[in-house]
């Protein structure tokens, strides 16, 4: 099994190419909204953290995004509990796939937290800024001030690029990006 993870900006458009693998995806994003509707010891270790501002279960993204605005540490405090859960349920998601050609990664914070093996390849998803500003802004919970600090804890994009095997340059267009992906898969072969 060859393991691609998927790379690039808050709004690059990762999650649409990694579907348009055409192979099984996991999703961090997905996993952590899972978590906070569903897994009751998640809201009891996020209570404990940020009590003034995780009040209720299930949890809502509006209260994470609040105590994220607030204080920058905040952030810190829900990725060391949030992200040990979301690397267990990629090592299941991996291990429950490991007869399949391809698992594509999507996990935004993939360097960062080192989720990333020697073997993996990576693929950078490049789009104009303008572009993925327009896509940020037509997200229901859309704060550019929230967006700013996600981006502060991720590796520069200039770096990602560097650590890349492949790069699709993202114009949200079907019939190129699936053309980009049969190069890559070719080329893996």
């Amino acid at each position: 099994m060859i393991r691609i993870g998927i790379l690039g900006d808050i709004g690059s458009g990762k999650s649409f190419i990694a579907k348009s693998f055409g192979y099984p995806v996991f999703n961090a994003d997905n996993e952590v909204g899972k978590l906070y509707k569903k897994d009751r010891k998640i809201f009891i270790k996020l209570n404990k953290a940020l009590p003034e501002y995780i009040t209720h279960f299930p949890i809502k993204k509006q209260e994470i995004l609040r105590s994220i605005l607030v204080n920058k540490n905040n952030l810190r405090k829900i990725i060391k509990i949030i992200h040990p859960e979301v690397r267990k349920k990629m090592n299941i998601f991996v291990k429950k796939n490991r007869k399949k050609k391809y698992v594509i990664l999507d996990v935004p914070l993939l360097l960062e937290n080192k989720i990333n093996r020697k073997k993996d390849i990576l693929v950078f998803i490049e789009s104009k800024k303008m572009q993925i500003l327009n896509r940020l802004k037509k997200r229901k919970n859309f704060d550019y001030k929230i967006i700013k600090k996600f981006r502060k804890i991720q590796l520069p994009l200039d770096y990602k690029r560097k650590k890349s095997n492949f790069i699709i340059k993202n114009n949200f267009t079907n019939r190129f990006i699936k053309k980009q992906i049969k190069y890559i898969l070719n080329q893996i072969n």
